[in-house]
């Protein structure tokens, strides 16, 4: 018996061997790519003050320069000016590297999870490819029974 599957790796899966999973620096590239010195310095200045402005130091130091003005706020009596200090001083210099912080946490678990759907991928593809070899053993198999079969027809017909 002659087996008519013929096993066609999908391109994806040759792909997905060669490059590897997406990356923040491919990212990066994609946006400020490389090959101008502009790019380079823009995304180095870029992630420099983002990686320094998002860290609970950073919102530790604009709490205190925060709470520099916060006597003047205080002694003026006038709400407005209390929550003006609050709304535009305040808040704005301390949640800013609070929120980037939160979006770092956030980021580097979508990277785990991401990174681990790779890897399930990958798991997956083996898994399918042994399928794949173990149907094509069956195949084999299955063929010798059938032509025992014939064969065995054939001696009793005859």
């Amino acid at each position: 018996m002659s087996s008519t599957f013929e096993y066609q790796q999908h391109s994806r899966a040759t792909d997905r061997l060669t490059q590897g999973p997406p990356t923040v620096k491919a990212a990066a590239k994609s946006i400020h790519p490389q090959d101008k010195l502009i790019n380079r310095f823009n995304r180095r200045v870029g992630l420099g003050i983002t990686t320094t402005v998002g860290t609970m130091w950073c919102a530790y130091v604009f709490t205190a320069i925060a709470l520099v003005s916060l006597p003047a706020a205080i002694m003026s009596n006038n709400a407005i000016v209390i929550i003006a200090w609050i709304a535009q001083t305040f808040l704005q210099l301390v949640l800013l590297p609070v929120i980037i912080v939160g979006q770092n946490i956030q980021a580097a678990a979508a990277d785990a999870r991401s990174s681990a759907t790779y890897e399930d991928a990958g798991a997956i593809l083996e898994e399918a490819k042994q399928i794949q070899l173990h149907l094509a053993s069956q195949d084999a198999a299955i063929g010798a029974l059938l032509d025992k079969m014939k064969a065995l027809e054939r001696g009793a017909a005859g």
